[in-house]
């Protein structure tokens, strides 16, 4: 076995391998950017060397620059994770010249799968099913647009050497498909160096389903069952569980089949992925294949009980599969939530900055339940706008799929991060969802369900009442707390209310309360009651409310006259007042809001790729005005309404901050 491999990327992947190549005696070398110096796998990794300026094609897309790195510290193997270099065919190569193991596929086989225009024809000839498309180049939007009038709409433009929902956009009609070309053109570049453009029909409320394989280099290939990939934003996963709840046996063999002969007509070894289109009637079509570890590869470790880092290793080490496919099962249920540095209430922007507080649940790991968190950040570092947003990859196993969501519901309650938003609320909200719940959902969920943008979530009035019945007794705890402080002024300035009007949302609540037995016991004015206890935990803006047989993990934020509570994707503003002040509240005047309209801002630090108008350009609702490149991902910002350009303020090759203005109206 390799004495000592490198590690040729960051974040969580990094800090991943790093871990079973400690477990099996390898010394690690990390890599790092001058954004990364302080980096989570750069502390975990035995050796780091640093490769380049934070822009990933000076450091982590650099050949040069890494193979000087294996060069310095002598390792014997790379391991790409994902991203990156990992499906650089030339990468593969040029370690190969240095007589160094590439822990992936051989280099015939990333160009092969690599290539989505020709992956498709292999897999065709390979006898895999495939979808409907134009199989040569796009060379231009014009063209672009002729072959979507061909195939029919709608249809998906991506990029050929993409992944990862880098370089993929969805057209509904023909403006749509020229906008489309130019933004996958671009990230594509920016991604991966290669703007080839391909299309295809894009089959309307499909299922997104992967077959994990396993082959080594004595022409062994075995399938790990599938993952179900479904629930998406911008083409990007953000859920993914083993098995999948869509598929039956027959189906999940025929697929495995097909992803074993596929691999096996390019002579591929190490771990990768077939991925599948499924529609509604079970009716199966090749999408691509990736040549490296997927992100999601966590799922099928729980349900399998099989380390494919550590079977990537010793594949790459000439070993033979030690697995056959009849040794392969399913245990139990695994689900993965993607956390990520981005703001769901803004469209999934990306948020940087500092994590100011970093708590993940704690991981376990037992014959019932297993949490496991898959991170590459720490509390105090830094989200940067050069790289991928997540954070990390949550995951949850149960006995049944019922369990293992009941335990990432948990999870992600527990999961505290402050100083740049998360799409936490976004992950809780799905996963209390009936149509998630219920194993329904398609790659079409987040469209259908949240059209006009994810806002936080409302939750059933009875969870509200017993948030209501936690809060009061908290508060009035801390009224307590504060009798009790030395030198108040009177007996009169300590009398604690046991009565309070508590404001939540649109509503109003009367409560009393009464101390039981080191409980209170919250009375509503229906003359329905709950006996409440709590418990702060860590960190301290986080609690344990208990409420009769129930418990809820809340995080609170002080505010004047109540507190900020955020639970399962909701958000509330409670207000908890005596009776004296809820009768004199409605004499309190209400803040007018700013009127921000004559301005569009920067919603996200970012780099300006192109202004869409010009000066007196009357600008219709729905229209591009410019389009902004922030973690790899283009977006274009649209108007929102009827307006007219006064001036343009930012400029293509412009790097912004939040809020800075771009572009100012009449």
């Amino acid at each position: 076995m390799f004495k000592k491999i490198l590690i040729a990327n960051r974040g969580e992947i990094a800090c991943r391998v790093i871990k079973t190549a400690n477990r099996m005696g390898i010394k690690s070398v990390a890599v790092y950017s001058d954004a990364d110096k302080y980096a989570q796998h750069v502390r975990a990794a035995d050796e780091a060397v640093h490769i380049g300026a934070a822009p990933a094609i000076e450091s982590y897309l650099s050949i040069n620059n890494i193979l000087e790195a294996v060069r310095q510290t002598n390792a014997e193997a790379v391991h790409p994770g994902y991203g990156f270099l990992s499906e650089n065919k030339e990468f593969a190569l040029a370690l190969a010249e240095k007589s160094v193991e590439f822990v992936g596929p051989p280099a015939t086989a990333i160009e092969a799968m690599g290539d989505k225009i020709e992956s498709k024809k292999i897999a065709a000839q390979a006898g895999v099913s495939i979808v409907p498309g134009y199989d040569g180049l796009i060379e231009s939007d014009q063209m672009a647009l002729q072959v979507a009038e061909e195939i029919g709409y709608p249809v998906m433009i991506k990029a050929s050497a993409g992944g990862g929902g880098k370089g993929m956009r969805i057209a509904w009609n023909s403006d749509q498909v020229q906008e489309g070309y130019k933004s996958s053109r671009n990230e594509a570049v920016s991604a991966f160096g290669d703007d080839r453009i391909l299309i295809e029909r894009f089959i309307t409320g499909p299922r997104h389903i992967e077959i994990q394989i396993l082959a080594d280099k004595h022409g062994n290939c075995i399938y790990l069952n599938e993952r179900e990939c479904s629930i998406q934003r911008r083409n990007q996963k953000v859920i993914e569980e083993a098995p999948s709840p869509f598929l039956d046996q027959k189906t999940r063999i025929a697929m495995g089949k097909q992803a074993v002969q596929l691999a096996q007509s390019v002579g591929y070894y190490s771990a990768g992925t077939v991925e599948f289109i499924v529609d509604s009637n079970g009716k199966f079509y090749f999408l691509e294949m990736n040549t490296r570890l997927q992100v999601e590869h966590p799922v099928t470790e729980l349900i399998t009980g099989i380390d494919l880092v550590e079977q990537m290793l010793r594949i790459a080490n000439g070993e033979k599969l030690s697995l056959s496919q009849s040794d392969i099962s399913s245990n139990g249920w695994a689900i993965e939530s993607r956390i990520y540095a981005e703001d769901p209430i803004r469209g999934f922007l990306p948020s940087v900055g500092r994590l100011k507080r970093y708590s993940p649940p704690q991981e376990i790991s037992n014959k019932t339940t297993v949490i496991r968190n898959d991170a590459g950040v720490y509390e105090g570092g830094e989200i940067s706008v050069h790289y991928d947003p997540m954070i990390s990859k949550l995951c949850s196993w149960g006995k049944t799929r019922g369990a293992a969501i009941e335990t990432m519901c948990t999870a992600l309650d527990q999961f505290f991060i402050e100083g740049i938003n998360s799409n936490i609320p976004f992950l809780s909200t799905v996963m209390d969802h009936p149509i998630f719940i219920a194993g329904e959902a398609t790659t079409a969920f987040i469209e259908n369900e949240f059209p006009t943008g994810f806002s936080h979530r409302k939750l059933p009035e009875a969870t509200v009442r017993q948030l209501v019945a936690g809060v009061a007794t908290i508060y009035q705890n801390l009224e307590v707390r504060k009798s009790q402080i030395s030198g108040a002024l009177s007996s009169h300035q300590c009398h604690v209310e046991d009565q309070y009007v508590v404001f939540v949302e649109d509503q109003s609540f009367t409560v009393n309360l009464e101390q039981i037995d080191g409980q209170s016991l919250v009375s509503f004015e229906d003359y329905s009651h709950f006996e409440v206890g709590f418990s702060w935990i860590q960190p301290v803006s986080s609690a344990l409310i208990s409420v009769q047989e129930d418990q809820l993990i809340v995080t609170i934020d002080m505010i004047p006259n109540g507190m900020r509570v955020r639970y399962r994707g909701a958000d509330l503003k409670i207000l908890v007042l005596t009776l004296r002040q809820a009768e004199l509240l409605h004499y309190m005047p209400v803040n007018k809001v700013a009127n921000s309209v004559a301005q569009l801002l920067c919603p996200m630090p970012g780099l300006i790729v192109s202004v869409d108008v010009s000066v007196g350009d009357v600008v219709e609702v729905g229209q591009p005005l410019c389009t902004m490149e922030a973690m790899k991902m283009e977006n274009v910002l649209k108007s929102e309404r009827k307006v007219v350009v006064k001036s343009i303020i930012a400029s293509p090759g412009d790097t912004l901050a939040v809020d800075d203005v771009i572009l100012e109206f009449e």
